[in-house]
């Protein structure tokens, strides 16, 4: 089916599911019924809340009006024909549509004795309904035009694919992303947790920390490698600092202020005015460029509760943030440079991904002239290295194009991880210089990137990506040991002492439970190495090992064992 015919068919089943409702609750308020990906949901506003036992029965009269065959059939209606219509049924909320619309005309689509203001397109029947694989999913509560400040509607969420085949396999792939939710993990494995005191901030326990800096020392390594020097700026900055650098115009609702000694301070939401500020401290040659300036920034941004979603949506979060001062000359190869580091780095974890350019948004500042030679050399970059791409038009940062990087996850769900951002606005504005070769002065331009993103956010992604079973390098304990019996708790310290000396993230597992008991304990938190140890390996000067999905490895002499966890 293509994919306009299942849309019409997801849209369709949105109004006959609006139908239904209005069959069990005649008093309901109607709000917006779109089709999304993978089905459809309406924004109800109902005499009481509604309860999943309430899916099947609504389900049964949807089936009932579709296997009715009823054509569905599009008439229009001048502006106020519709708002006397909709006034007569007592319908709040599309007379509030219909007044915020400059149409003189607009569409309705009538199942029987059901009409609703839709552009549509619709399929021609309830009937052809009959082939969809579709079935009701959950109910949640939805902000009337999503702010918070207007009533809380019920929204009721359907799946709709082309046969039920399509839909049992998303069914299944639902039950394995539910199985790899981080939210859920993160509890398991005891890596972080929120709470009601800091919605929105994540809180970081033991074993998490451990997980972070494995992380960020391997990025520390790659960036020495690179060429990078690291900074660290302030959290809170003067109002001006943000009004020059452009974000309190485009970003000041998802900032947090506050006052110092009677001046205006914000929490930055952004790294890139504070290395900016770090380079302007020195006058700087053309011989100095390009200085690649890192930080892992610590940022701060307001997200609106309803959109907060563990580690992948957040209030506070560390960006692994880069800004590139270079000539113009320079900026082909550093972005050439740039996508090459961003794969080195992907590539460890096995992640396959693809690029996106988005170019100038609506919104933006800068120049035409300006604007179009940042794109240019984007573009002249992936060209060179004979990479695809696709294009987002009009998806840019406000102050210029970018290259995303998307990668796709052992279940085929795609994230945007790293970005390029290549920008002549903020040199202009903040007035950088450089000192060129023939003694002018010159300006700088700036490539902001982040190639793990958030690294909050990233945590949350390759702990569902890994199912929680990270690579050996990265576990927040790499290896346990599980003596047999209390008489062989002295070796296994030994052996504790020798892998802890050896830079291994080792636990001793003293408890006085079976083994096998302790074997199914370690196998739930994903320990990579399950150590056993017994009479048979005291004599031999071994451990017998475990490895998680791999099952027994047999005895293995310890330096052996070291030697291969480092590699």
């Amino acid at each position: 089916m293509e994919k306009i015919e299942i849309e019409k068919a997801r849209h369709s089943l949105s109004h006959v599911m609006a139908m239904a409702v209005i069959e069990m609750f005649p008093e309901a308020k109607l709000a917006i019924g779109p089709a999304i990906d993978n089905g459809f949901y309406y924004d109800f506003d109902l005499p009481r809340s509604l309860s999943p036992d309430d899916l099947p029965k609504l389900e049964k009269k949807m089936r009932e009006i579709i296997n009715k065959d009823i054509p569905i059939v599009k008439s229009e209606k001048s502006r106020e024909e519709a708002l006397v219509f909709y006034k007569k049924i007592n319908q709040k909320y599309k007379t509030e549509l219909i007044d915020d619309l400059s149409d003189k005309t607009l569409g309705f689509y009538t199942i029987d004795d059901f009409s609703d203001l839709c552009k549509g397109p619709h399929v021609g029947s309830t009937g052809e309904l009959k082939k969809i694989g579709w079935k009701l999913d959950k109910i949640a509560g939805a902000y009337w035009r999503g702010d918070e400040k207007n009533a809380m509607l019920q929204r009721i969420y359907g799946l709709a694919f082309e046969n039920n085949e399509e839909l049992k396999k998303y069914e299944e792939f639902i039950i394995e992303a539910e199985k790899r939710d981080h939210r859920k993990l993160g509890k398991e494995l005891d890596l972080f947790s929120f709470h009601e005191e800091g919605p929105g901030f994540p809180f970081w326990h033991p074993k998490g920390m451990e997980l972070w800096n494995s992380i960020i020392a391997w990025w520390h390594s790659e960036h020495r490698t690179a060429g990078y020097v690291e900074i660290k700026t302030p959290i809170i900055l003067d109002r001006v600092l943000w009004e020059n650098s452009g974000h309190w115009d485009h970003y000041k609702e998802n900032m947090y202020f506050t006052k110092i000694d009677g001046r205006d301070f914000a929490i930055k939401p952004m790294n890139c005015p504070g290395g900016i500020l770090v380079y302007k401290t020195n006058l700087h040659s053309y011989r100095d460029l390009p200085i690649r300036m890192a930080e892992i920034g610590l940022v701060h941004r307001h997200e609106l509760a309803g959109v907060l979603h563990g580690l992948l949506r957040v209030r506070q979060f560390h960006q692994d943030d880069a800004h590139i001062f270079c000539t113009e000359d320079q900026v082909q190869n550093e972005v050439i440079d740039l996508m090459g580091l961003i794969d080195r780095m992907y590539k460890k974890l096995g992640l396959k991904y693809h690029l996106e350019l988005s170019t100038r948004p609506e919104n933006s500042m800068g120049s035409d002239e300006m604007w179009q030679k940042a794109e240019m050399a984007l573009t002249s970059a992936m060209k060179s290295k004979k990479i695809d791409y696709k294009l987002n038009p009009g998806d840019g940062a406000f102050y210029g194009p970018k290259i995303d990087f998307h990668i796709e996850d052992a279940i085929g769900r795609t994230w945007q991880l790293g970005t390029i951002q290549l920008d002549f606005q903020m040199p202009e504005r903040f007035d950088l210089e450089y000192i060129a070769e023939d003694g002018s002065k010159k300006r700088p331009v700036m490539l902001h990137r982040v190639i793990l993103g958030s690294v909050e956010r990233f945590i949350g992604i390759i702990t569902e990506h890994f199912a929680g079973a990270f690579p050996v390098w990265m576990a927040p304990v790499q290896a346990i040991i599980l003596p047999i019996s209390d008489k062989h708790l002295e070796y296994a310290g030994k052996v504790k002492k020798e892998l802890f000396d050896a830079d291994i993230r080792v636990e001793l597992d003293d408890r006085t439970e079976s083994v096998g008991r302790k074997i199914r304990d370690a196998e739930m938190k994903k320990i990579p190495y399950m150590l056993i140890v017994g009479d048979k390996e005291i004599e031999a000067k071994k451990v017998a090992v475990r490895k998680y999905g791999e099952g027994d490895k047999g005895q293995i002499d310890l330096g052996q064992l070291i030697e291969e966890m480092h590699e």
